[in-house]
């Protein structure tokens, strides 16, 4: 297979991965609230962090050592589409009265084996890659790009269908992962370190790679790959929901960024894409430290923003939030996987994204989404049934309390982090 061969068949999976996932990230919690599940979204979030702690890293060593990760990723998008359809199911039977207990444990599941394919993603295009002797710092961003291009097609699919409002969202996310199941199979072979021994506990657990917190640099930088992971599902969970609030005001009713607040959104994976073509320039010349850093202000601007902003005379400053997205998001994510690729060895490569996975989307998006379903709880929801502008005042209170936390962070890591950046290493 040649370079361009193999190049397309990456972009081919990576944006159906993130096709998958577009199709109700940004929207779920519009159905949720639409359903009188309002106070339920934190929990629906939650759970993409709950299954993040324990499933990337035990498919990780799964994909090390028995099952190629091209195939283990297609098992498991496989079964993350029946999950999905039958939580669809759900919603379709029984409309606006479905319960939490009705459709939860149908979308737990399905999120319980689609999360592990992110990692297992990234390990196939690395792996391939490397096989095909290309450099995957400079090679693997624009592949990563059409991932985002994939997660945009599936919001505007459900944006211009007004499936965001209901249990249809949910029917596509499960078409996705029907076709990349069926395709994963035909990727790339990844062998598996061919170990006949039988693994140890610790092993089946996936705790084997908490061997990497043994280097005081890899420590902190999970650590703080956690606290940026709870900004991760904040936008996810709850900026559709609080746009979609602002037609309560006849006033913002028919404002664009309320009727299509998911399509405007949308602007938040374009800034993603372009952004991620910059990775490699500024990952060379600063260094994972600065370029985290830059991530991590980033995120202060994106929840500050959406503190100030309002469907007309403040729309751009939403339209700022969005481009900003771009840098928080792609600085921190698509670098963090780079940097964990080129710090651990062949042996736990899979394993080590798996951990990586585990502190962003599986401690700190649980914690980040349990947390942050609070502070909404008590500056927004306590106030329903008061006035539409009582109830965003206290969303406005909400977005500034994430990026207080945001600053604080960055603060810390910029204290705290210690990095010595060697261009000729990068």
């Amino acid at each position: 297979m040649n370079n361009l061969a193999l190049k397309v068949r990456l972009i081919a999976m990576n944006l159906m991965i993130y096709a998958v996932w577009g199709a109700y990230l940004s929207s779920l919690g519009i159905y949720l609230g639409n359903i009188g599940m309002g106070t339920s979204i934190g929990a629906f979030f939650a759970v993409q962090g709950i299954v993040s702690l324990f499933m990337p890293a035990l498919m990780g060593i799964v994909a090390d050592k028995w099952i190629p990760a091209q195939r283990l990723l297609g098992m498991c998008q496989g079964l993350a589409a029946v999950f999905m359809a039958l939580a669809g199911l759900m919603g379709m039977r029984y409309g606006a009265d479905v319960t939490f207990a009705q459709i939860f444990p149908f979308y737990a599941a399905s999120v319980a084996f689609f999360m592990p394919t992110v990692a297992l993603g990234i390990s196939v295009s690395y792996n391939a890659l490397e096989r095909g002797g290309l450099d995957t710092m400079s090679a693997y961003p624009p592949i990563r790009v059409f991932g985002t291009i994939g997660f945009i097609v599936s919001m505007w699919i459900v944006d211009l269908t007004d499936f965001k409002e209901d249990y249809r969202q949910l029917f596509i996310s499960a078409a996705w992962s029907l076709v990349l199941a069926v395709y994963a199979f035909t990727l790339p072979n990844c062998p598996t370190s061919g170990s006949k021994r039988s693994a140890s506990i610790v092993e089946a657990l996936g705790l084997r790679a908490f061997t990497l917190f043994g280097n005081r640099q890899m420590r902190q930088f999970f650590i703080f790959s956690f606290m940026l992971g709870m900004c991760l599902q904040v936008t996810f969970g709850f900026a559709g929901t609080f746009m979609s609030d602002f037609g309560q005001n006849p006033d913002y009713a028919d404002a664009f960024a309320v009727r299509h607040n998911i399509m405007l959104s949308s602007l938040s994976q374009v800034s993603e894409t372009l952004c991620i073509l910059l990775i490699p320039f500024f990952l060379k010349r600063l260094g994972i430290k600065k370029v985290m850093l830059i991530s991590m202000l980033a995120w202060v601007c994106r929840f500050g923003f959406f503190g100030l902003g309002d469907p007309e005379g403040g729309v751009w400053l939403f339209v700022l939030s969005m481009i900003v997205y771009g840098v928080a998001f792609d600085f921190f994510n698509i670098s963090g996987s780079l940097f964990v690729d080129q710090n651990t060895t062949d042996d736990i490569r899979s394993s080590a994204q798996g951990v990586f996975m585990m502190m962003t989307n599986g401690l700190g998006a649980t914690v980040g989404s349990l947390l942050s379903q609070m502070v909404v709880n008590r500056l927004v929801y306590n106030r329903l049934g008061e006035s539409s502008f009582d109830m965003m005042q206290g969303w406005s209170l909400a977005w500034y309390v994430f990026a207080a936390f945001a600053l604080v962070v960055a603060i810390s890591f910029a204290i705290i982090f210690k990095y010595k950046h060697i261009p000729e290493r990068q």
